[in-house]
């Protein structure tokens, strides 16, 4: 019976992963659609689509996904009429959050959300309420273990302040660089351009300052984050968590 119950437990281990992959595709597919309708289905004149479909294979989703999440974006094929829509909120110890989604619903989805903050130990808040805590910033982060960066850290960072970003952090693994939004095409190209593989580019919610908290709340936040990833409205979720 031991063998049985492994195996048993395989199978669920197996069955979450898939779910959570589906989940992970499904939000992958909709920023997909969402960036072809508003700006058209060639990744080579829509940047945004371009960013979206280079997160999509960072993840290994199938490329038929990929090509029909782009047709529902440019009215090929049928879908849901998805729009985006921004919440603020707090989580327990007044920690800040900003929570992007895609919808169909917003009144299905605001009250979700409500529901999963107020679960939680949070509350939703207001327009503005959380906002000014951050900093809307375009994020490029660099492995460092690439030959090109390895032996040249010094003068990449030197190109990068030439090229007027606005912070570079240089961590134990990566380099992580920090630009306006607008900036983020021609930076993220002239590194590439350079021979510089970029691992992942994104426009973010950054904080202006971390704030610390205890043990005890962090263990309450990630019950928070785990209902957040769960749930397939969310497409990303912002903190000033240290």
């Amino acid at each position: 019976m031991s063998g049985h119950s492994k195996w048993a437990q395989i199978k669920h281990k197996k069955g979450v992963a898939d779910q959570k992959r589906g989940m992970l595709f499904t939000k992958l597919g909709n920023a997909i659609t969402v960036a072809a309708r508003q700006g058209g289905g060639d990744p080579d004149l829509n940047f945004t689509l371009r960013l979206a479909i280079e997160k999509a294979r960072a993840a290994n989703m199938p490329k038929e996904n990929i090509e029909r999440a782009i047709k529902r974006g440019t009215g090929e094929l049928a879908g849901e009429s998805l729009e985006e829509v921004t919440y603020e909120g707090f989580g327990p110890d007044k920690v800040a959050f900003i929570i992007k989604c895609l919808t169909d619903n917003k009144n299905r989805t605001v009250n979700e959300i409500k529901y999963i903050l107020e679960k939680n130990g949070g509350s939703l808040a207001g327009p503005g309420s959380v906002m000014w805590m951050f900093k809307n910033l375009a994020v490029l982060t660099i492995n460092k273990e690439q030959p090109l960066i390895n032996k040249n850290i010094d003068e990449l960072e030197l190109e990068l302040i030439d090229l007027g970003v606005e912070d570079v952090k240089n961590n134990n693994q990566e380099i992580v660089v920090y630009t306006k939004p607008e900036d983020l095409k021609k930076v993220k190209e002239d590194l590439e351009n350079k021979g510089v593989k970029i691992e992942s580019a994104e426009i973010k919610f950054v904080p202006r300052e971390k704030i610390e908290t205890s043990n005890e709340v962090r263990e309450k936040l990630k019950k928070l984050f785990e209902e957040l990833d769960g749930h397939q409205d969310v497409s990303s979720y912002y903190t000033n968590l240290a």
